[in-house]
């Protein structure tokens, strides 16, 4: 009998933010307050009934919100490295303290930790001059914040977009340099074209794997070329378009990834973040998902 299938997302969710009071905050120093910001995204998720949820990244764009709390690292229009990067503080753990007080009971917290490969990428390095060590410098630094998550989440999701355009050869040693003998499961995702990189992804040094199955179809073709017995998390709806998937279209695609994958299917989710939706169409596509997943379950 194969497990349940859980319902997921990856990351961001598109909030209402009142950005004329966050500047009226920041130019008088006063301290913004990010919980109202929080409670929208966990409340969509968990009330779309999702049983993994996120804090919604409302805080800041993926990038930012790393860099903008690592020693080394100055934001402006982009991260630049003007320093050795190191880890300083927690960057994330409130947040997630914060969202799993509004979690129901039996819901899942996930702690999101953007990729280092796709923070050195994303950086303007005026200091290393070497993106390797820049990127093992960030893996560090996020395996310290990954040490704090883990009292907090049920799992650790690794966002490495740019891994579909540019994979480098020490990638797996790059993510187990934050995985390696953590208490909790982790998660690649790689959003885009992964077809290319399918027989690395297999390998990574991580308990599941996350991509864009909705938007790439002809994903499924690769992973029966190269088989993987890895815990696969489907993307089962389309994150780049504004149309809501129907239950019934959810249930046949996710029908397909099983003939694939099998009982290896733990997840199904949107194919990436979902922060460019609009949020009316961001929760009807959860509550969807939400609904395949209890027929795929047998409800």
């Amino acid at each position: 009998m194969r497990q349940k299938i859980q319902t997921s997302v990856i990351g961001s969710y598109p909030v209402f933010i009142n950005t004329q009071e966050i500047m009226n905050l920041y130019f008088t120093e006063q301290p913004i307050p990010w919980a109202p910001y929080i409670r929208q995204a966990v409340q969509d998720m968990t009330t779309a009934g999702i049983t993994n949820v996120s804090d919604g990244q409302t805080r800041d764009p993926f990038i930012q919100l790393f860099t903008r709390k690592m020693k080394g690292c100055r934001v402006r229009q982009r991260p630049e490295i003007i320093g050795k990067v190191q880890y300083q503080d927690p960057i994330t753990v409130d947040d997630q303290i914060y969202a799993k007080r509004l979690l129901p009971r039996h819901t899942k917290l996930i702690g999101v930790l953007t990729g280092p490969y796709t923070l050195a990428k994303s950086s303007v390095d005026s200091f290393y001059h070497d993106e390797k060590e820049l990127a093992f410098d960030f893996a560090t630094a996020l395996r310290k914040e990954a040490e704090h998550l883990v009292k907090h989440v049920d799992f650790i999701s690794i966002d490495e977009p740019v891994f579909s355009n540019e994979l480098p050869e020490y990638a797996s040693e790059l993510l187990q340099t934050i995985t390696k003998d953590l208490s909790c499961q982790t998660r690649l995702h790689v959003c885009g074209d992964v077809s290319g990189i399918i027989p690395q992804l297999v390998d990574m040094p991580v308990d599941i794997l996350s991509h864009e199955f909705k938007a790439s179809p002809h994903l499924f073709e690769g992973f029966i070329e190269y088989p993987c017995k890895k815990h696969m998390c489907i993307g089962a709806v389309r994150s780049d378009d504004v149309r809501v998937e129907s239950v019934e279209e959810i249930v046949t695609h996710v029908r397909k990834a099983l003939s694939v994958f099998d009982g290896n299917i733990l997840q199904i989710a949107p194919d990436c973040g979902q922060r460019l939706l609009p949020r009316d169409r961001a929760f009807q596509k959860l509550k969807n998902l939400a609904l395949a997943g209890e027929k795929l379950n047998g409800g």
